[in-house]
């Protein structure tokens, strides 16, 4: 978890994360890890709690809570468009 740490969330938005994995040579369940702590740091950038996050996204609560837990991989583009959402928001003053 301490290489999402030094992770920003526009590194996560633009698709930095991704690149900088090699998926071929990667584990399927390191990868899962990775996406899930990189999910997490971009809610919690969000100021918002997993209830909260997973209405403001229109997804069910049990869906965010997998995606944390790694319990399934979240999509590299849902990863993507939520980071960038959030960074949006962010800088139009919307969220915290």
């Amino acid at each position: 978890m301490d290489e999402i740490e030094t992770i920003e969330i526009d590194h996560i938005a633009k698709g930095i994360l991704i690149e900088k994995t090699d998926k071929k040579k990667m584990d399927a369940a390191r990868r899962k890890r990775l996406f899930a702590a990189a999910f997490i740091k971009v809610r919690q950038e969000s100021g918002m709690n997993k209830k909260e996050f997973a209405k403001w996204l229109g997804v069910p609560y049990r869906t965010l809570e997998d995606w944390e837990l790694a319990s399934t991989q979240v999509p590299e583009y849902v990863l993507r468009l939520v980071a960038y959402k959030v960074m949006w928001e962010k800088e139009r003053g919307n969220l915290s």
